[in-house]
């Protein structure tokens, strides 16, 4: 049995879990990174690099299989897998709303189920779920995603309160704007979801605009996220939610405190677009 710290990270072939994946590892943590692309996720000293598909149950058990049997301890597993299927919600199908709430919701449920039992026997642990401030802000085309991030939130908390007793916390990371390719990837789920008839143009060539990877506002590196996601695991008194910057937590308090005032900017936002 070793003493080093054991981390699980989810979606660790791009992105944030990419990142966290080498800062982890950097720290000296023995670092269990699942996707579907193997091949992407980086390597190394302390890496294990193993395929996981969150939408399949099979390849989730498997997954977590093989981390129980290799490893006497897990310190920390961190919900990272998601992506975004924005469209309207009139068009998008019904199939591709399952597949959202399978990745971004479901994943994470199964994989806690099966990691739980090993931290309750060992009395410590600690589930950082990855949501976004998209889980309290809504946008434009993004129903389905702001959904299961804000489904996450909630599940995360009462998760919190019912494995308190056994020393495991369950908190949230709400990343904000971040360069990387998730805008570029909400956006080409976009057209996929558009009905050729569709009434929403409008709304498509405003949001294509906002989500690109460059816009204004994704000014957070992805190197920033990690950092954020290794703090979230480590802080002796976690916090319930974690924010990479005040603009971030100054958001979803206005969201969340005044709805009627962050509705207004939303609308006049699409309304300047209509000039």
């Amino acid at each position: 049995m070793t003493n080093q710290k054991v981390v699980i990270i989810t979606g660790a072939s791009n992105g944030m879990g990419a990142a966290a994946t080498k800062v982890f590892a950097d720290h000296g943590w023995i670092v269990y990174g699942g996707a579907r692309r193997v091949g992407k996720i980086p390597t190394g000293q302390n890496i294990h690099a193993l395929s996981l598909d969150v939408t399949d149950d099979e390849s989730i058990r498997s997954f977590a299989k093989t981390v129980l049997e290799e490893q006497m301890r897990i310190d920390v597993l961190i919900n990272n897998a998601g992506y975004g299927e924005n469209g309207p919600v009139e068009d998008t199908p019904t199939e591709h709303i399952h597949r959202q709430f399978e990745t971004n919701f479901f994943g994470a449920v199964t994989l806690t189920q099966l990691i739980l039992p090993r931290m309750r026997q060992q009395r410590f642990g600690r589930i950082v779920n990855i949501s976004s401030i998209g889980g309290d802000i809504y946008s434009p085309l993004g129903a389905y995603y702001h959904a299961t991030k804000a489904a996450l939130q909630q599940w995360s908390d009462t998760l919190d309160i019912e494995v308190e007793q056994f020393g495991i916390q369950s908190v949230v990371v709400q990343p904000g704007g971040t360069q990387s390719s998730w805008g570029s990837v909400a956006v080409e789920n976009i057209y996929k979801n558009l009905k050729k008839d569709t009434a929403y143009k409008p709304l498509v060539a405003y949001m294509a605009n906002v989500l690109r990877d460059d816009a204004p506002g994704m000014g957070a590196s992805v190197e920033d996220l990690a950092n954020l996601f290794y703090r979230a695991a480590n802080d002796t008194k976690p916090k319930r939610r974690y924010f990479n910057n005040f603009h971030d937590r100054l958001t979803v308090m206005i969201a969340r405190s005044f709805p009627g005032r962050f509705r207004k900017q939303v609308l006049k936002g699409l309304n300047q677009n209509k000039k």
